[in-house]
């Protein structure tokens, strides 16, 4: 229902975005993507973790247009070495095979874009979150923007106020759309360099559990790269329990938990009502989903469809 009444809503716009895209031109593709996926998930666990990621980076910058996987060239500064994305974004060779089969079936129809968006939700629903109706349609762009990567994507260091009134608002995103989108951290990994600071010994972080604190300790006594769940009761479904973690203050990055323990801040509604609740989480991050995708794709005429998804035609 959620995926009808966002499609109809986005109807007549600019956005040109619609489910059936692809019925005639390449109707599989979805199952085309789901089966790569499924495929890698066998040896990978973090990659669906890491497809959605990819997504979310991608449309904060300059929309949904597919230009975080663009590499370097001579005309092009590419995304990926971007400081909030060198080292630390992943999965473009299981996207490059994802193209490869689809090119395979539909040659020159499907864009890396909207891979990117199929790949967003066969990642949840294999991981035991919720499925939707994809819209599609987007184009590819000629271009990346990685001082836009810099200075767009939202931080683990940055304060709640600056990221929900001027990351997430840029881009017509509200207060429950960055607690729904947050929840994609109920699986996936982090690493250490990203919330060291919370265990500072002789300052740590008052709002970390104090068990969870020196368990991540242990965990971090090494090198800066080292990873860790994002979820320590279940790091690789996706489920609610990362909204009961912050409430019991083991939020692994300084804005999850700010969610839940900035005081007066409207965010901790949210969180406690989809602790309590998983059905409401899923619908609404279904809902914040479809909206971030629809964040100023290219359509019509606009852009090409990458016959490579790292680098332009």
């Amino acid at each position: 229902m959620a995926a009808l009444f966002l499609a109809l809503m986005f109807a007549g716009t600019d956005a040109q975005l619609s489910a059936t895209f692809y019925s005639s031109t390449c109707p599989n593709v979805s199952t085309i993507v789901r089966n790569v996926i499924q495929q890698e998930l066998r040896s990978d666990v973090r990659i669906a973790a890491s497809l959605i990621r990819l997504h979310f980076h991608d449309c904060f910058v300059d929309g949904c247009d597919g230009s975080i996987l663009l590499d370097d060239s001579d005309t092009i500064q590419s995304e990926k070495t971007a400081r909030p994305n060198d080292d630390s974004v992943r999965g473009f060779p299981v996207v490059d095979d994802i193209k490869t089969a689809v090119e395979n079936v539909c040659p020159g129809v499907v864009s890396c874009a909207d891979i990117l968006a199929i790949a967003a939700e066969a990642s949840v629903s294999l991981s035991g979150g919720p499925s939707w109706d994809v819209l599609l349609g987007r184009r590819d762009s000629r271009t990346a923007n990685r001082q836009g990567a810099n200075d767009s994507l939202p931080s683990p260091f940055e304060s709640l106020d600056r990221i929900t009134t001027t990351k997430f608002s840029n881009v017509g995103l509200d207060t429950t759309d960055l607690v729904a989108l947050s929840g994609a951290h109920t699986f996936g990994r982090a690493q250490c360099r990203t919330f060291r600071q919370r265990l500072n010994t002789s300052n740590p972080d008052p709002n970390l559990d104090a068990d969870y604190l020196e368990t991540l300790r242990q965990t971090c006594g090494g090198a800066d790269n080292t990873l860790t769940d994002m979820d320590p009761s279940s790091p690789d479904d996706f489920d609610n329990n990362y909204f009961t973690n912050l409430q019991n203050n083991r939020g692994l990055l300084q804005t999850d938990q700010d969610l839940f323990s900035t005081p007066g801040a409207n965010t901790v509604a949210i969180v406690n009502r989809f602790a309590s609740s998983q059905s409401d989480f899923f619908d609404s991050f279904v809902q914040s989903m479809i909206k971030m995708g629809n964040i100023s794709p290219l359509t019509g005429s606009s852009g090409e469809i990458r016959s490579d998804c790292k680098r332009v035609n």
